[in-house]
């Protein structure tokens, strides 16, 4: 027992704590007048300690993963909330749902790593399998006062694909094409899309009120997600929720020609922009229109997604700087906006390279 008179007259002691990752010890401290009154905290905390160990024999990852669950549903959006319950159904229940909390260790989630991998499923998304497991266990670490296992494990390597756009070219004709068919609720959307960088999600939740052709503004206040559905009849369901962050909420200027082509198809202000009716369509509903539209025009195939990411590399090209075209796009960071949405084309960088001289 560690147990010593300080200088200053007290009593000291403690006890050894469970050994965090590399092995070092850590220790709980106790302060008193009397030795005596220092061994009655030394041995309450030893008692609490044992009690805690006792529980943890019966404890399995599935009751404190319904504990944490149940904790913070009220603090989360419902798409968040989906989100967390799918992941954890179909991959975290399933591989420690019965363990006993003691017995998961590194080792173990290193081996439900490998199985997913195994299982095809991209670093990515594993990734985010992980997390969800890392905010679990900093709940269970903290409540049962156990050692995290997630401190152990190393972070996934990612590949980075960079997304492929049209080509100016290539954007020109598509915009043409919808120019002539502005009529149709879902060629206007695409325009607007391309026009603002707004997100499909976005789009499709934008109804005519949001659009102030005035001002010559349109708000984002809400977004459209397909999410799983929990101990209901039909197994997804699609909301009207708010954006993804607080930055997403913004008020987009609209470029002036496409103030022009909204002015003449307006519509009243309950009717959705994209559906042209009070009922919004789904994203995948206009991601599989957009991918007709390009198969018809005889256009790359590219997602809806990269007509957010040309619009961003168009504004660089004009010189935006790079603060306003984050905010624009609603991004929490312009780090965000450089890494994922700025892309330069071969001949740009052909061009830059041309610029360096021979030294003289």
């Amino acid at each position: 027992m560690n147990l010593y008179h300080r200088k200053d007259g007290r009593w000291e002691g403690r006890i050894t704590k469970d050994k965090e990752q590399g092995g070092k010890r850590h220790f709980f401290y106790f302060f008193g007048k009397t030795k005596e009154e220092v061994i009655r905290k030394m041995q309450k905390k030893k008692n609490q300690k044992q009690s805690q160990k006792n529980t943890m024999l019966t404890v399995t990852f599935s009751d404190a993963f319904q504990k944490w669950f149940q904790n913070i549903q009220i603090s989360i959006k419902e798409s968040t909330r989906s989100n967390y319950a799918m992941k954890a159904q179909k991959h975290l229940l399933p591989a420690f749902g019965e363990m006993e909390l003691c017995e998961i260790t590194a080792d173990v989630i290193y081996a439900f790593i490998d199985q997913k991998q195994k299982d095809g499923l991209s670093n990515r998304y594993i990734s985010d399998i992980l997390i969800l497991l890392k905010t679990i266990f900093k709940y269970i670490s903290r409540i049962y006062q156990i050692s995290n296992p997630m401190t152990e494990i190393a972070p996934l390597k990612k590949k980075t694909s960079e997304i492929q756009i049209l080509s100016q070219n290539h954007a020109k004709e598509l915009q043409q094409t919808l120019v002539k068919k502005a009529s149709i609720p879902s060629n206007l959307g695409i325009l607007l899309s391309m026009a603002t960088g707004i997100r499909i999600g976005e789009l499709c939740a934008l109804q005519w009120k949001d659009i102030d052709l005035e001002k010559r503004t349109l708000t984002v206040k809400k977004t459209i997600q397909r999410i799983q559905c929990a101990n209901e009849f039909a197994k997804t369901k699609l909301i009207l929720t708010e954006p993804k962050t607080e930055s997403s909420k913004r008020i987009v200027p609209i470029p002036e020609y496409m103030v022009e082509i909204l002015q003449k198809h307006v519509k009243n202000s309950s009717i959705f922009l994209v559906s042209g009716k009070e009922k919004p369509m789904e994203p995948r509903t206009l991601q599989y229109r957009f991918a007709r539209i390009l198969k018809n025009g005889k256009l790359p195939s590219v997602h809806f997604h990269a007509l957010r990411h040309m619009f961003a590399t168009n504004c660089i090209q004009l010189r935006f700087d790079v603060k306003t075209l984050s905010e624009l796009l609603g991004h929490a960071s312009v780090e965000t906006t450089l890494n994922k949405y700025v892309h330069s084309s071969f001949a740009q960088k052909a061009m830059l390279m041309d610029r360096l001289q021979l030294l003289v």
